[in-house]
């Protein structure tokens, strides 16, 4: 049963709890930045002429999207990190690097087989008109891309970009598996020395709720912007 005093014991460990909540947020902002820089270009390598590259960059979307983010998580960790020496230092004084990035890695390789989908359709749906429009104009095919297709896309699809953010925030709990200090962890170190199971976890909910809501908001406010300029 929950209790107030159980939340009271809760709150002698909000410095715990705190710095889970900075590694989460810095994990996630990592995860965000590489995950849509490798989905971008797995999307416009899955849509080249280039055969082969193609058939890899399916393969990758097709094997990161039928299992399981723990799985990946462990074969990275214990098995493709496993031999490699990462840097042995601490972000902000409290986030082992070494512990942290593979961890990133992880959810930025998931995240982007995700991602790329979204890209790709975002791109796709693009009338191609557009494309022909630009070419007659003398512009590139990578002009082409980065000043009128790209654009749009990403409007297009923001929702859905917003909601895979709001994903990764959340799945980042599985990190305390590999001993990365975030709010997951700070979970089971309070329930180790409180002997209490319910009240963390509802702290860490609140907290979880605390970083996922507001991203959406802003999502939602700069889609809102984005789409009265269309209405102009």
């Amino acid at each position: 049963m929950l209790s107030v005093k159980g939340f009271e014991a809760c709150l002698e460990y909000s410095q715990m709890f705190l710095e889970g909540l900075v590694s989460t947020v810095t994990m996630s902002a990592l995860t965000v930045v590489l995950g849509f820089i490798l989905a971008l270009c797995l999307a416009l390598i899955r849509m080249s002429r280039m055969k082969p590259l193609s058939f890899l960059a399916s393969a990758y979307v097709e094997v990161f999207r039928a299992t399981p983010l723990m799985v990946q998580l462990f074969i990275i960790y214990y098995i493709v990190l496993a031999g490699v020496e990462l840097p042995a230092f601490k972000l902000f004084g409290i986030i082992r690097f070494e512990r942290m990035m593979p961890g990133v890695f992880a959810l930025s390789l998931n995240s982007a087989a995700y991602l790329s989908e979204i890209i790709r359709s975002g791109i796709q749906s693009i009338d191609g008109g557009q494309t022909e429009a630009a070419r007659s104009l003398g512009m590139t095919h990578g002009q082409t891309m980065y000043n009128i297709i790209l654009p749009q896309a990403i409007k297009n699809i923001l929702p859905a970009i917003a909601n895979e953010f709001v994903t990764i925030i959340k799945e980042s709990s599985i990190c305390w598996t590999i001993g990365t200090v975030e709010i997951m962890a700070a979970v089971q170190s309070v329930t180790a020395a409180t002997y209490l199971a319910g009240e963390p976890l509802i702290v860490a909910a609140c907290l979880y709720f605390c970083l996922t809501f507001p991203t959406s908001k802003i999502i939602e406010h700069f889609e809102r912007k984005m789409s009265r300029g269309d209405k102009r």
